[in-house]
Order: C-alpha cells, then structure tokens, then sequence
C-alpha cells in the first residue's frame, strides 16, 4: 500500500465519521424525513461517500467517532454542515440540538461556550449564510 493510498483511506474515514455524526442529528428524532434524505443525499455525494457505505453509515451511525479536524476552519466548516441539518427540513427540534452540543465539544470546541456556539452557529444557518460568512459570523464572536 502506497502513501496516497493510506491518505485516501485517512481521508475516506474521516469524511464517513463527519457524515455519521450528521446522521447523529438528524436521527435526533428517530426518522429522517424527506428534507433531511435530500441534505444527506447532496452531502454523501460531497464528502464521495458511496452507496453501500452510504447505507451502512444510515444503519450503524452512532459506532462511528467523531474526530475533530486539526484546523479551527476546519471545524467551523463541520459546524456548519451540522447546523444545516437541524433546519434540513425546516423545523430545529430540541433533541437535535442538545445532540449538535454534543458534537460540537467533540469536535473540540470548549464545553462552557457549546450552548453558545451552538446559538450563534443556529442563528446564522436560520439567516440563509454561506459557508464564508458562517466561519466569520464564528470567529467575530470570539474575539
């Protein structure tokens, strides 16, 4: 095995963990509707997450680990993948996001300040912001 291949395999792996803790939310309430098939559909196809392991993911998603990017812009990008599927179909329940508080210290944000990341990044998702203006809407707020 090659040194590409084990970076594929590292990147693979760690694409299919952020996928699983996606899944995590939005199985919050047991059932992912139609809105929230459509956002894991679009993101399996970013993140190159084939079928099988698609549905494999579907069914075994809380065996999978959550391993926080090195990179803080890295994180905030997670974040924002994971703030999005709380309102993927429209309604954010309290079950999703005592989860994503959850995922947000395991993505290595301080527990003190998870409920307040968790508001900042929800009230940006709910305004419509891209991805950019998400990562500065979290930086400005820790400054």
């Amino acid at each position: 095995m090659g040194f590409s291949d084990i970076y594929s395999s590292a990147f693979k792996k760690r694409n299919q963990n952020h996928f699983a803790s996606i899944v995590r939310v939005a199985m919050a309430n047991g059932v992912i509707d139609d809105q929230e098939k459509l956002f894991l559909d679009r993101l399996a196809r970013k993140l190159e997450i084939g079928e099988v392991k698609y549905e494999e993911i579907l069914k075994n998603y809380n065996t999978h680990p959550i391993n926080p990017p090195s990179s803080f812009e890295r994180r905030l990008e997670r974040l924002y993948d994971l703030a999005r599927m709380v309102y993927a179909d429209g309604m954010k329940r309290d079950s999703q996001v005592e989860i994503l508080k959850k995922v947000t210290v395991g993505l290595g944000f301080n527990p003190e300040n998870a409920k307040y990341v968790v508001d900042k990044a929800l009230a940006l998702v709910d305004n419509g912001v891209d991805v950019d203006d998400f990562i500065d809407g979290i930086k400005k707020m820790n400054q």
